[in-house]
């Protein structure tokens, strides 16, 4: 099958969290946008559009499922990583090339606490910091794009859905806001690396000392870099929101090196990549992380 891939580039309207760990009392975020981030607030739209012109609930867990199931099998996409606009262009500013640069120009946070009012004083142990990737840089107030690709092989009336996703953490306070200003087909590139389009899944060719765009399973590829337990939390009706947790595995976080010769990922669910073999393909890995 062939994939037709477009380059997508999302105008950051409000404070954008993605999930990482807690230090302290700091619930620290990832500086990018994760595959399953993106495939969470896809999923979502898709659903609460087809519960407006039919009868199924948008409450319903199995109907997520259903469509999630769906968005993986029929697309593949990156991460999405910040941008400034350049020209009539986006340039992608990597959080690895300088990470205090970096985290000065475009990483905030927020502090609250709830409140005792008879005793008018903080109640104890509430006070938390949310961090987040700032609509607009710190320095200079330019506003922050984000930019990834998408791969799609079936029509699933998600272009539509791309003008109203909202994405993360605190959504409820209005965060993860978006707006979409360009999609665009892509010449079989990936942030500037080949890709083969001609597969049963995109693959990535990364250059020998180039970077990982995405939470890559460590298998025979040399790689230098961090890893760290990819770890989510789902929804299921049976138990509630957030309380069952999925466990993808053990990844290379993104800005990790190849050390071997050019290597090649297939692209999988989730954004996540996979060494390409024969057999990397099947049923996208995973199915269900």
């Amino acid at each position: 099958m062939n994939w037709i891939g477009y380059r997508v580039v999302f105008r950051l309207r409000s404070p954008l969290h993605i999930g990482w760990r807690k230090v302290g009392n700091v619930q620290v975020t990832r500086p990018y946008l994760t595959g399953r981030s993106f495939w969470g607030a896809l999923t979502e739209r898709l659903v609460r559009d087809r519960a407006a012109t039919a009868t199924q609930m948008a409450t319903d867990s199995n109907g997520y499922q259903e469509v999630g199931k769906q968005v993986n099998e029929m697309l593949a996409f990156t991460y999405f990583y910040p941008a400034l606009q350049s020209g009539n262009d986006y340039q992608v500013v990597w959080p690895w090339d300088d990470e205090r640069t970096f985290r000065r120009r475009f990483l905030s946070s927020y502090q609250s606490t709830a409140l005792v009012y008879p005793a008018h004083s903080a109640a104890e142990g509430s006070l938390h910091e949310v961090e987040f990737l700032s609509p607009h840089t710190l320095d200079t107030a330019d506003p922050v794009y984000l930019v990834g690709y998408v791969f799609a092989h079936k029509d699933m009336q998600w272009c539509n859905a791309l003008t109203r996703l909202q994405f993360g953490g605190e959504r409820g306070y209005g965060w993860g806001k978006t707006e979409l200003v360009r999609l665009e087909k892509a010449n079989n590139d990936v942030f500037g690396y080949a890709v083969d389009c001609s597969g049963c899944r995109p693959v990535i060719t990364v250059p020998k000392g180039e970077r990982l765009l995405a939470h890559t399973k460590p298998d025979q590829a040399m790689i230098a870099g961090e890893v760290e337990p990819l770890v989510g939390r789902e929804w299921h009706t049976n138990n509630g929101a957030g309380q069952s947790l999925s466990f993808t595995g053990i990844m290379y976080v993104p800005g990790s090196r190849v050390l071997s010769g050019k290597q090649r990922f297939t692209m999988g669910n989730f954004g996540i990549w996979k060494v390409h073999t024969k057999s990397s393909c099947r049923a996208g890995f995973p199915t269900r992380p």
